[in-house]
């Protein structure tokens, strides 16, 4: 039996307890064992073979006589304890008015619950879908549909929630109020009180001034900091307005999140608290206001630092190819460091190299035509770069044209998809061409994407692909199905390729999977295949296949009858 359930209680008294002294006999009904339930379990540590029943009892083993024993002390002790005080019954939870989900949209969310294995990893992950992987997409389209969680499977999706943090912005969206009800009676659900705006504090009416006041003058950090993040998506100024009167007195760490909440909103009225910002104590703040004034090309400080890189780059002219040369800074004045340039550089890089590259960033990207010659940023970008300046300067324009989400340097920048260095004149790493892609629209990225798959292969299209608007554009789709059947026809593993399978599994138009049927049977294998590559490509073939078969029977379950989103929105197709 379990002794633990049934430690003693500081309440209860040894009259109810059981006494202590001698056993009675066997026939009487009392225990031949001293019934304290102290003496029990030092008898029970200790054995019986130490520590024998009382002398004259007989017919039945020690062992048994102790538990018979403990039984009996037992049930005098729960008898025996004194009823606690009735805690306070939890408040009800809260409704979500939000349409239920389509009853089979309902099971197949059990099922994608139910499944956490979250894969195989790398090497032969066989012929079935990975059900965990197609949550993060299931959650996206219910959530665009409006549809409420069903109450039964909330604790469920917290828990998967728990375990991946890239779930808990949908499945937090997904679970909707009643969630922050069930994180504050299960600690290990509180993952969603600090996930939610407050701390899953309600906030006030953005429109009560009163309350908005009280809340910005009383609340906690984390109150104060979603009220500024709500205030700022809804009407800026008043949100500045309320930073800008307690500035002072708040603490460095917390000015910084204040400022960065900003970012939402962006526009010239807020240049000159920022420009204030330029002068603050604390050099991270003084570096994220200098940061949001470059972003801002009509701001005073875009037209300092212009000024300042300007002067850097020029056209060489006494050539009879134009090109362009570079003049570094001489030294990082204060007037630089106000601006947001650091002075020290990090181990290995040149002091003015790297003051360089943070003039070059911080400029806005509409000064260099009118300095080099009314050139386009394209005619730009192919002139060649005297004294080996080129990557320095092509790498912090690359850095502008992302800060500044400009489209024309950034398709400069990336230059032709077919290019033999894989990237243009200005990439310098995927990493950079990821982010380039970025500011481009959904069509024109996937087609640049399809054509460097075309031209590269798939060895270093996986950070490219994931920038890519879900489901991939038929283009991109065709080319990456043609790239893995090139690669199964040059005899390597499939796992080789694992992560744009993944990718494929999860992206790909679910309309594609017409196109599988051909590469499911298993080839002849050449002499310099990998053994078994075949046989290995076809069940990767057949996981894909399945994978699109079932996201689109998952946006078929999602779909309203009436063929209207309860949201009134549109839900991202390829489910």
């Amino acid at each position: 039996m379990d002794a633990g359930s049934t430690a003693p209680d500081a309440r209860t008294t040894d009259n109810t307890a059981g006494g202590s002294g001698p056993a009675a006999p066997e026939g009487s009904g009392g225990s031949p064992f001293p019934s304290s339930w102290e003496d029990l379990v030092t008898t029970a540590l200790l054995g019986t073979d130490r520590r024998p029943p009382a002398p004259g009892v007989s017919g039945r083993e020690a062992p048994v006589l102790l538990l018979d024993a403990a039984a009996m002390a037992t049930v005098r002790r729960r008898a025996g304890l004194r009823p606690a005080r009735a805690a306070r019954r939890p408040e009800r939870a809260p409704e979500d008015p939000r349409p239920a989900l389509p009853p089979a949209a309902a099971r197949r969310l059990t099922m994608l619950l139910a499944d956490r294995s979250g894969g195989a990893g790398g090497g032969r992950r066989g012929s079935s879908p990975d059900l965990m992987e197609l949550l993060p997409q299931w959650l996206a389209t219910a959530n665009a549909h409006g549809y409420a969680v069903p109450p039964q499977a909330l604790p469920a999706l917290l828990d998967a929630a728990r375990g991946r943090t890239d779930l808990r912005p949908a499945a937090l969206a997904f679970a909707g109020p009643r969630a922050l009800w069930l994180a504050r009676l299960n600690g290990d659900w509180r993952f969603a009180l600090r996930s939610a705006p407050g701390g899953g504090t309600a906030l006030p009416d953005t429109e009560d001034d009163e309350a908005v006041q009280q809340l910005w003058q009383e609340g906690l950090f984390a109150e104060r900091v979603a009220l500024l993040a709500a205030l700022r998506a809804r009407t800026p100024a008043p949100a500045r307005e309320l930073l800008t009167a307690t500035w002072a007195t708040e603490r460095a760490e917390d000015r910084l999140m204040f400022l960065d909440s900003l970012r939402t909103g962006l526009s010239p009225e807020d240049e000159p608290f920022l420009e204030q910002a330029l002068s603050d104590r604390s050099r991270n703040v003084r570096a994220t206001a200098a940061e949001l004034l470059s972003a801002l090309p009509g701001s005073a400080l875009a037209g300092r630092m212009a000024a300042r890189a300007t002067a850097c780059v020029a056209v060489d002219r006494t050539e009879a190819a134009p090109a362009i040369v570079v003049e570094t800074p001489h030294e990082c004045d204060p007037g630089m460091e106000r601006d947001g340039v650091a002075a020290k550089p990090p181990t290995g890089r040149g002091e003015r190299s790297w003051w360089l590259g943070q003039l070059v960033e911080a400029a806005p990207l509409g000064a260099w035509p009118a300095r080099l010659d009314g050139r386009s940023p394209q005619q730009i970008v192919a002139l060649p770069v005297a004294d080996g300046w080129q990557g320095e300067l092509h790498a912090a324009w690359c850095r502008a044209a992302v800060r500044q989400g400009d489209s024309e340097w950034s398709r400069a920048l990336l230059g032709a998809p077919s290019a033999p260095e894989a990237g243009g004149p200005g990439a310098v790493s995927l990493a950079e061409r990821a982010k380039l892609l970025a500011a481009l629209e959904d069509g024109e990225r996937a087609a640049w994407v399809a054509g460097f798959i075309a031209t590269h292969g798939l060895s270093e299209a996986f950070q490219l692909l994931g920038v890519c608007a879900v489901p991939w554009a038929a283009p991109l789709g065709r080319a990456v199905v043609d790239a893995l059947n090139i690669a199964r026809d040059a005899g390597s593993y499939p796992w080789s390729f694992s992560g744009v399978m993944g990718l494929a599994e999860r992206c790909l138009d679910p309309a594609e999977a017409a196109r599988l049927d051909g590469l499911l049977a298993i080839p002849d294998e050449r002499e310099d295949a990998s053994p078994g590559a075949g046989g290995y490509w076809a069940e990767a073939f057949q996981r894909l296949m399945s994978t699109l078969r079932l996201r689109a029977a998952m946006a078929d379950e999602l779909a309203p009858a009436d063929g209207n989103s309860p949201s009134g929105e549109n839900s991202p197709s390829g489910a």
